[in-house]
C-alpha cells in the first residue's frame, strides 16, 4: 500500500512539474515582449510598389515605428515576393509571416467572401459600414481558429472588367470570354453566371497571361488596373461594379499574443489610421486614374447593369448554405 501511495504521489509530482515547465500561459506570453527587445513585423501583400495599397502599407510602417519609438520595425514585402496571396495567408496562419493584406481568406472561413456577392453594395460607404461593424466582426472572427486575427480592411473597391475583344455593354457580351479571376470561389461563380469562362490565377502571373493571350480579359478595381499597367495589354475597360472586394489585413494571433497591451494598441491604431488613409486615397484618385487610363488608350464604357444583376441572382441561391440566408438578409437589411 505504501509503495502504491508513493508511486501515485510521484506521478502527481511529475505532472505538476511538467505543467509548470510547459507552454507559457496567454498572460505570460503577452509579457514576453515587455523587456525592451526589438520586434520585427513582416507585412506581405500582392500589389506592385506603384499601387496605393503599398502606400498604405508604408503608412502603417511609419505609424508603428513612430509610435513605438522604433521598438517595433515593420518590413513591407509587396508584389507577391513572399508567394501568392493564398501562400502568404497560409504563412501568417503558420506564423512564418506576421501580417498580410489579402482578399483570399475563404479557404479558412468561407463566410468572409459574403461581402463579394454580386451587386450587394451600391456605394463604398455601405461596404465599409458592413465590414467595420458588428456583422464584419462576426464574420471575420471565424478566422481565429486558423491563427488569423483580422485587424481591419484596406480599400480595394468595386471590381470592373477589362478585355481585348469589345466593350462589355450587356451580359451577353461576356459569353465565352476567358476572364481571369483571383482564387476566390465567389468571383468564379459570378463569372460563370454571366456566361464567361472564369480562370483563377495568381495576380503576379496575370500581366503575362494577358500579353500572351492566355486569357481574354480580367476583372479588378481601377487602382489595380492602373498600377499594374494593364492598359498596355488590354483595350477595353467596362465599369461593371459587379462585386465589392476589400483587402483584409490579418496578423498571426500567435504573434499578437506575444505583444504587450500597449504594443497591441500601437499596431491596431496604426492599422486603423492606415486603412482610413487608403480609403480616402482610393476614392480621391479614382476619377484621375480613369482619365489616365483613357489617355493611355483604354476605351472606357459604363454598361447598364440590369442584365448583369439579373443573370447573377443565381449566385445568391448557390451560396445561401455557405454564408447563411440570415447573414445575407442582415447585410441587405442594414442598407435599407
Amino acid at each position: 500500500m505504501r509503495k502504491t501511495a508513493l508511486s501515485f504521489m510521484l506521478v502527481i509530482l511529475v505532472v505538476f512539474l511538467a505543467a509548470c515547465g510547459g507552454k507559457e500561459t496567454s498572460s505570460d506570453s503577452k509579457k514576453s515582449n515587455d523587456n525592451g527587445d526589438k520586434i520585427t513585423i513582416k507585412f506581405a501583400h500582392s500589389a506592385v510598389e506603384s499601387n496605393s495599397r503599398h502606400e498604405a502599407a508604408l503608412k502603417f510602417k511609419s505609424l508603428v515605428e513612430e509610435k513605438s519609438n522604433n521598438q517595433i520595425t515593420v518590413e513591407v514585402f509587396p508584389n507577391e515576393v513572399l508567394g501568392s496571396e493564398p501562400q502568404m495567408v497560409e504563412g501568417v496562419s503558420f506564423n512564418d509571416i506576421q501580417m498580410v493584406a489579402a482578399s483570399t481568406f475563404a479557404q479558412y472561413e468561407p463566410k468572409v467572401d459574403v461581402f463579394g456577392l454580386p451587386f450587394l453594395f451600391e456605394t463604398n460607404e455601405q461596404a465599409w459600414e458592413a465590414l467595420d461593424g458588428p456583422i464584419g466582426e462576426e464574420v471575420f472572427s471565424g478566422l481565429l481558429d486558423d491563427n488569423l486575427r483580422v485587424l481591419g480592411h484596406f480599400e480595394n473597391g468595386f471590381r470592373h472588367v477589362t478585355n481585348n475583344s469589345k466593350p462589355i455593354e450587356k451580359v451577353e457580351d461576356l459569353k465565352g470570354l476567358k476572364i481571369r479571376t483571383p482564387e476566390m470561389p465567389i468571383l468564379v461563380s459570378i463569372f460563370e453566371s454571366l456566361g464567361s469562362n472564369p480562370t483563377p490565377m495568381a495576380f503576379g502571373e496575370l500581366y503575362m497571361a494577358l500579353q500572351q493571350g492566355t486569357v481574354d480579359g480580367q476583372e479588378n478595381p481601377i487602382s489595380n488596373i492602373h498600377a499594374t499597367k494593364f492598359y498596355e495589354v488590354q483595350k477595353y475597360l467596362s465599369l461593371t461594379s459587379h462585386s465589392y472586394s476589400p483587402t483584409t489585413v490579418a496578423i498571426s494571433d500567435e504573434f499578437w499574443q506575444t505583444l504587450t497591451s500597449e504594443q497591441q494598441e500601437i499596431v491596431q491604431s496604426s492599422l486603423k489610421e492606415a486603412s482610413t488613409f487608403h480609403r480616402d486615397l482610393v476614392m480621391k484618385d479614382e476619377e484621375t486614374l480613369l482619365k489616365e487610363l483613357e489617355k493611355e488608350g483604354m476605351k472606357v464604357n459604363k454598361p447598364e447593369v440590369a442584365s448583369f444583376r439579373e443573370a447573377s441572382k443565381s449566385v445568391y441561391e448557390e451560396y445561401e448554405d455557405t454564408y447563411g440566408k440570415d447573414l445575407i438578409d442582415r447585410i441587405l437589411k442594414a442598407q435599407e
